[in-house]
């Protein structure tokens, strides 16, 4: 189970261990790390990152778990929300989703961002149907 007391946030992409963005918005901050799965699809973007859309299939990833609230603020610039915006504006929406282990087994609610299938498809994602995401050595003006 996930600590009630820590924010807990779903990463799937460049946010997870030892991919590109983690050093920078995630490095000394994170307090626990573990691998889960959350539900959705799956696509890989042209642009370099990947969009988990809704869905059943399992998206593998990881739960960071940080003591300091204000990193959320911090992820939502980098994933283009603004909690305050227009969900058409913004490129990613944030919500609260059941994450679980490897097993299935539920380990409580986690925050993830999500993107709108038609949004996913129109920039020429593409379905990665075994739910797995696998970094590239990204440009440094790359940014979610």
């Amino acid at each position: 189970m996930l600590a009630p007391d820590l924010l807990h946030v779903f990463v799937y992409g460049t946010l997870k261990p030892g991919e590109y963005f983690y050093p920078r918005y995630c490095e000394g901050k994170v307090v626990a790390s573990v691998e889960a799965i959350a539900l959705g699809t799956l696509y890989d973007l042209p642009m370099g990152y990947p969009a988990l859309t809704p869905g059943e299939d399992p998206v593998y990833g990881f739960v960071l778990s940080f003591a300091d609230f204000g990193v959320l603020a911090a992820l939502d610039e980098l994933e283009g929300y603004d909690p305050d915006g227009s969900p058409l504006l913004n490129e990613y929406e944030r919500s609260l989703a059941t994450v679980y282990d490897l097993n299935r087994e539920a380990l409580g609610q986690a925050w993830l961002y999500w993107m709108a299938t038609k949004q996913a498809e129109q920039l020429g994602g593409t379905r990665l149907a075994h739910g797995r995401w696998a970094g590239r050595n990204l440009p440094q003006e790359v940014s979610q």
